[in-house]
């Protein structure tokens, strides 16, 4: 009999991907002129009331904290001509137009309010105890570190001596796919098996039957259980069967097992060597930020 495929997402590992030529590179350009983002957001917030942006900037003046820091006397706040341009290179992203006089006075304006609500903020201690402003400080400092960071290309040597140890990153895995019923009792699933292998099973368990398609072999084990995983692999193709899970039993039948491949550094080489740059920048970053704690001392309160 054949089921309905329902096909199931399949598991990812995104990975996440720093490094010297990234986002840190507006962070580093943003200490002498506001960031793209920023600006883009002076621009909307120009057209509403002073209000409405009073109220924001009591938000968003500990990003602009680390973008522009207070001049040493705390009552002067200068406009520079690189922060003009600034203005003016943002305020149109297709470049078509440039603002007029008044428009770009008013993101100046909201620029100078948003100054002045993050000193006034920052010396009423504000910021203190406030986690949303901790953690963007933190994270803008985090840009900046990876942004000071160089790594070099990998050597052919370091490279292999890395893919040797990460192989298990690019190697394919075993995959198989399967049909499954949902978790139930014993009796119930038996009950379920028998009406299949007759073809009179119900419009409702067809629905709910899933298909899982190329699952990695590896995971079985944690969504189902070492049990059910190992009971699968040894079914025959295309055979219905119970199956008990960690959840319960389940009419389960193997439709495709599909063997894994181990990587070759020279066809995943240039993705070796990009992952491995990522990892070399973090490792980097980490190490500074281990001489950075060395000046504290930490301490667990009981």
């Amino acid at each position: 009999m054949s089921m309905p495929a329902t096909p199931v997402e399949v598991q990812s590992f995104p990975i996440s991907h720093a490094g010297g030529s990234g986002p840190g590179a507006d962070v580093a350009s943003g200490a002498t002129q506001p960031s793209r983002s920023f600006v883009s957001a002076l621009v909307r917030l120009s057209r509403e009331p002073l209000l409405h942006f009073t109220l924001l900037g009591a938000i968003i003046f500990g990003i602009d904290a680390v973008l522009h820091p207070p001049a040493k006397d705390e009552k002067v706040i200068t406009v520079t001509k690189a922060m003009r341009q600034s203005f003016i290179d943002n305020f149109d992203e297709d470049k078509e137009r440039a603002p007029s006089s008044e428009q770009l006075q008013k993101m100046i304006d909201s620029w100078v309010a948003s100054e002045i609500l993050y000193r006034e903020g920052k010396a009423l201690g504000v910021d203190r105890g406030d986690e949303t402003i901790r953690d963007r400080i933190a994270f803008k400092m985090q840009l900046l570190i990876f942004d000071q960071i160089r790594v070099p290309r990998p050597t052919d040597e370091q490279l292999q001596a890395w893919f040797a140890e990460n192989h298990a990153r690019f190697d394919e895995p075993e995959r198989v796919s399967f049909y499954i019923t949902p978790p139930t009792d014993q009796a119930t699933a038996q009950r379920q098996l028998d009406d299949i292998v007759q073809q009179r099973e119900s419009e409702e368990l067809q629905h709910l039957t899933r298909a899982i398609l190329a699952r990695p072999v590896e995971s079985l084990a944690a969504a189902f259980g070492e049990g059910f995983r190992d009971q699968l692999l040894t079914m025959p193709e295309g055979e219905w069967r119970l199956l008990q899970s960690k959840d319960g039993w389940h009419v389960a039948r193997l439709d495709s097992r599909r063997p894994g491949n181990l990587a070759s550094l020279d066809k995943v080489r240039d993705e070796a060597a990009r992952i491995w740059h990522t990892d070399e920048t973090r490792k980097l970053a980490w190490e500074a930020v281990k001489r950075l704690k060395a000046s504290y001392q930490v301490r667990y309160e009981p």
